[in-house]
């Protein structure tokens, strides 16, 4: 636990690639195998299950540091993580312990069976053997809120280097649906057999956006276009006559989408397929919003199967007959795919179609129509790409349609999280509903630091009241929000919702008095 608390810390001290290597390395040569399969799991999203909330918590250390409620909404609004905070107020530790991050993960899940006070007694005391960074991992450990800037491809590279794999090995080695109570790190990193494991997905490829001077570099002829399809990356499983549906984020999805496992019964065994999964109602593809309430179900009701149905759009074959065929032409791989597509004949199975054009102008123009179309632009791939692992500048290229741009003002900001939990980096936007500013988009990104910095300030020095960890600020700065569409909706204020808004830019050139109009916003759905 004290090793995995030091690879936490020293992974926080630095925004550096080669530093956190550095610290994953060093963490996989100090820890027990069996707490690197932990850590390997944690940040690979494969985390223990939550037994006692952030209520109890909460509770609890007030009672334990002997302060009212008003003072512990202080601190955490000056701390900025409710698990940080904890460990900051609870008094200092009255003795030490020797078991590993594997022993308290154990120790943790055992808490499921027992009563809320003998939780509270198990966490309390545990709380006294900590020091202050411990109780602040062990707090993350049972809320799951670790952000500490380890993306996958990064676990990867560590894990690569330190198994002498190839980093494509790792990345399908990680995949899955294996767990970490049941499997040895020489099992996860060095077995012989893949296979055992039915369900297991390839590591998707992904896209580079394409650069300004990409016409200008390759012939027409060596690339083939299809539709940037605007839903859910999916890989289709079918083997030994068993069906699997994972998402990209890793996530079995198969009770979500029983019309998708309705066709792919059909298929033969031995089967991967990459595609889409779409919100699809008469041939046309429907808004992303539509698909969210499937999404964000734990059941499918029947009411939602016929408001939101959905359908699989195929752009690649990974495996046929039971044959990996990664590395086969794209080509190749297309006209298999469009076989199948057509020999299964299903109405939610459908091929991604390459798209005709004779020049870059031509197909420029096509790209135009993306947006209407609901797609978010174009996918520009080589005929004779192999499909690789993680995202490869090369030979699959995504041209996305020009995102919109509306002017906003700033009227609500909430801190960040990490490095950045003294800072208000979470910002509300309003446009202007006659004289009233009516809230329409919330962004995060886009700002420098040292804007972000003069943002902070500025909301220190102008909040009117606080709810909670969210203030209101008196109105002043316009930004520019960009965001890629748009969709009437009843559930928000503005009557719409925005697909990933982003700040644009901040526009200093501006009053408030000059930024949009909520009926501006509104022009865009027409």
């Amino acid at each position: 636990m004290q090793i995995f608390a030091e690879l936490i810390h020293r992974l926080d001290q630095s925004s550096k690639t080669g530093d956190k290597l550095e610290a994953l390395d060093w963490f996989l040569k100090h820890a027990t195998a069996t707490d690197s399969v932990w850590v390997i799991a944690i940040f690979s999203h494969r985390r223990p299950k939550r037994q006692v909330s952030t209520k109890q918590l909460r509770t609890w250390c007030q009672e334990k540091a002997g302060i009212p409620d008003w003072l512990f909404e202080e601190s955490y609004q000056a701390v900025g993580d409710l698990a940080e905070t904890i460990a900051l107020l609870l008094p200092t530790a009255t003795i030490t312990h020797s078991q590993s991050l594997t022993e308290w993960i154990n120790w943790l899940q055992d808490l499921g069976k027992d009563l809320e006070e003998v939780k509270k007694s198990k966490i309390l005391a545990a709380w006294d053997q900590f020091t202050p960074l411990e109780r602040f991992v062990f707090n993350k450990l049972i809320t799951g809120g670790f952000r500490i800037g380890v993306s996958q491809n990064l676990l990867i590279q560590a894990l690569a280097s330190y198994s002498g794999l190839s980093q494509a090995q790792v990345a399908h080695r990680l995949m899955g649906n294996w767990n970490p109570e049941k499997i040895s790190l020489e099992e996860l990193l060095h077995s012989n057999d893949l296979g055992e494991d039915l369900s297991k997905p390839y590591p998707f490829f992904l896209a580079h956006p394409i650069e300004p001077s990409f016409q200008d570099h390759f012939s027409i002829s060596e690339w083939l276009a299809e539709w940037k399809w605007d839903g859910i990356r999916g890989q289709l499983i079918r083997r030994g006559k068993q069906s699997f549906i994972w998402s990209r984020g890793e996530e079995l999805v198969n009770e979500k989408f029983p019309e998708i496992l309705e066709f792919l019964d059909l298929i033969p065994d031995g089967t991967v397929l990459d595609g889409e999964i779409l919100a699809f109602r008469e041939e046309c593809p429907l808004p992303f919003s539509i698909l969210q309430t499937r999404i964000t179900r734990k059941t499918v009701s029947k009411k939602i199967l016929l408001e939101a149905p959905v359908s699989f759009i195929g752009f690649d074959l990974l495996e046929w007959e039971g044959k990996d065929l990664r590395d086969e032409p794209l080509s190749h791989r297309k006209t298999l795919l469009e076989e199948l597509v057509k020999s299964i004949n299903h109405p939610r199975f459908k091929l991604s179609e390459t798209l005709a054009f004779n020049s870059w102008e031509e197909l420029s123009l096509v790209r135009e129509n993306a947006r209407e179309l609901q797609t978010e632009g174009l996918m520009l791939k080589k005929k004779t790409s192999p499909y690789e692992t993680g995202r490869k500048r090369g030979t699959w290229w995504k041209w996305k349609i020009d995102p919109l741009h509306i002017d906003g003002v700033l009227i609500y900001a909430q801190k960040g999280h990490g490095r950045r939990a003294d800072l208000f980096t979470d910002y509300t936007f309003g446009l202007w509903d006659g004289e009233v500013l009516v809230s329409f988009a919330k962004a995060y990104s886009g700002l420098t630091d040292k804007e972000i910095r003069e943002v902070d300030a500025y909301v220190k020095k102008n909040t009117k009241e606080k709810f909670g960890p969210v203030r209101t600020v008196t109105p002043g700065l316009v930004f520019e929000i960009a965001f890629e569409g748009i969709q009437a909706s009843p559930r928000h204020k503005s009557g719409v919702a925005l697909r990933f808004p982003r700040i644009a830019r901040w526009r200093k050139d501006k009053t408030i008095d000059q930024a949009n109009h909520l009926t501006d916003l509104k022009a865009f759905l027409s």
